[in-house]
């Protein structure tokens, strides 16, 4: 972490902190600048100010700057259960807690860190930092990610992504009863409220849609087997809560209160895991269908509830 000192000028006078810091770090974003105020790591005068602090002529702004992250992610000798590999691709069942690729923050540990090590060829078309990543998943979520180990594998398999041909399944454990059968047709954009969520109520979206294919009911909760159709930033979290059932442990949009309660249970994260993917093969053409269990820790914890289904009253009986 390196600090740096600055000088509000004439022209920045009246200016908010962001936008002002913006102007003088034309190499950091405003979005990254922003998150470093959030943290802490700006101050006026010594001391720590909001994004929409107006600064005047002659302030000394400090700001922390963390180190730049190497641009070629080095490989790393980190568990990563490959369930299918050819020379074409590889499919991979991501622990939960793993980032995708490095970023500011996640300098190592990624998935890519740990594909490095694992494989040797990937395709070079994400970019140094971002190798044969045809698709994500967020850091909470564990299960099915594929990748592409040349760029022609890349791109067929990217299309497919683009046109809706791939075959995506979740497990996932949400707060009430919800019945199978239910399809969620909402569009999906950045809440306009707080930039860093999603809504089915933001004016600028896109079409989304989510299926539920199997539900099994344990006490006040509903197990979900969910078909997405779309691929949306956050889609399956902000559909259920958008219905009224929020994922259990998601601390975005979940109900906070009550994931205390299952915390206290067992639960450490959001309980969403990337359960079956199928699609067609970029180079062969066949129909390659691969299913992950799930992960260990939600197993355990569906488990648990399952044991005390018959047993007293708790904190989980609403």
């Amino acid at each position: 972490m390196a600090s740096h000192n600055i000088t509000v000028h004439d022209e920045g006078d009246g200016v908010r902190l962001d936008r002002f810091l913006a102007s003088v770090l034309p190499d950091h974003s405003r979005s990254h600048i922003q998150r470093l105020i959030k943290e802490g790591q700006v101050r006026v005068g010594g001391r720590e100010a909001k994004a929409n602090h107006p600064v005047k002529t002659g302030q000394a702004i400090t700001i922390d700057l963390p180190e730049p992250i190497d641009p070629v992610p080095q490989p790393e000798a980190l568990p990563l259960p490959i369930l299918y590999q050819d020379e074409d691709l590889i499919v991979v069942d991501k622990p939960a807690g793993m980032v995708v690729h490095p970023a500011a923050g996640h300098a190592s540990g990624t998935l890519v860190n740990a594909l490095l090590h694992h494989v040797d060829d990937l395709s070079g078309i994400g970019g140094e930092k971002r190798p044969g990543i045809v698709h994500r998943l967020d850091r909470g979520t564990s299960g099915l990610m594929v990748v592409a180990k040349h760029d022609a594998a890349h791109a067929e398999l990217s299309r497919q992504f683009h046109d809706r041909e791939v075959e995506k399944e979740y497990f996932a454990l949400v707060w009430g009863v919800v019945a199978a059968g239910r399809r969620i047709d909402e569009p999906i954009g950045r809440d306009p409220s707080n930039r860093k969520k999603m809504s089915a109520r933001a004016r600028r979206s896109r079409e989304a849609v989510t299926r539920i294919v199997r539900a099994e009911q344990i006490r006040v909760l509903t197990l979900l087997q969910v078909a997405i159709h779309t691929g949306r930033t956050h889609q399956i979290r902000v559909h259920l809560t958008h219905l009224g059932f929020p994922l259990a442990g998601d601390d975005k949009y979940g109900d906070f209160g009550w994931n205390r309660e299952l915390a206290r249970a067992g639960l450490r994260r959001m309980f969403l895991h990337a359960h079956r993917i199928a699609f067609v093969h970029p180079v062969s053409a066949a129909r390659i269908e691969i299913e992950a269990p799930l992960a260990s820790d939600l197993d355990a914890f569906i488990a648990r509830l399952n044991a005390a289904r018959s047993g007293a009253s708790d904190a989980f009986d609403r």
